[in-house]
């Protein structure tokens, strides 16, 4: 698929049919993206069931694989107790690009797999218009587990999360971070700055000195489709740095 194709998938009109690079400002509103996307992925969809709590101090000698195991047997939190099971992350190992959101939703809890609703669907749209296969990315989330009715995640949840999500980052090596919604950027960050303010500016994980951009997330542009303008200039501004590491 060329380059325009990619343009046209993620819903952007062009004037005169040509070729946008991705330098062009967009003279259009950003359409809805296409919602019919078939996704592949390496995913952990086994349910491991225990009666005992796993700490999570001894993590640091885990491989991913070791890692995600670990993780299925997690009671550190009270969402042990309502997940149909984890939700570890998919995508490739070795990948430039690590993509981390909130939280898993009742889809992603069903199959183990993060970003499988309408919004994964988006969010494949998204990386393909800046030449991005989902295979070829990490996605994963700030908490392991879904929190019920999709609240949003409780400071002690998020707490108890962040060792894995450390661990994850380290042994992924990725060259960006793309911080997908509020939550995922102030958690990331250790910021309470409204994620408006955070768009645009490159920052730098300070643990790992990895540089993190932060956009809104897919499920968000889902219930404002006017905000998709943004998320392109953000994707495009992410790419840039990328392409200049």
């Amino acid at each position: 698929m060329n380059r325009t194709a990619y343009l046209d998938a993620f819903g952007i009109k062009q004037w005169n049919r040509r070729e946008l690079s991705f330098d062009e400002s967009i003279e259009h509103e950003v359409n809805d993206f296409a919602e019919d996307v078939n996704t592949k992925g390496i995913v952990n969809k086994k349910n491991y069931q225990t009666e005992f709590k796993v700490s999570v101090d001894d993590i640091q000698d885990l491989n991913l694989n070791a890692l995600a195991k670990h993780v299925s047997l997690c009671q550190t939190c009270s969402l042990h107790k309502t997940r149909k099971q984890i939700v570890f992350g998919t995508g490739h190992h070795k990948a430039d690009w690590l993509i981390i959101g909130e939280a898993p939703g009742a889809d992603e809890d069903r199959q183990g797999e993060p970003f499988v609703g309408r919004a994964g669907q988006l969010l494949t749209q998204m990386l393909r218009a800046i030449g991005l296969a989902r295979e070829e990315v990490f996605i994963a989330n700030i908490l392991k587990c879904r929190p019920p009715n999709n609240r949003d995640p409780l400071p002690e949840e998020v707490q108890a999360c962040s060792s894995y999500l450390h661990r994850q980052i380290e042994l992924l090596e990725p060259k960006i971070i793309l911080a997908l919604g509020r939550i995922a950027a102030q958690s990331l960050l250790q910021v309470d700055t409204p994620i408006g303010k955070m768009r645009g500016r490159l920052y730098t994980l300070d643990k790992f000195n990895i540089p993190t951009i932060v956009t809104y997330h897919p499920a968000y542009l889902l219930r404002s489709p006017k905000e998709k303008r943004k998320v392109w200039e953000d994707l495009k501004f992410a790419r840039q740095q990328a392409f200049s590491l």
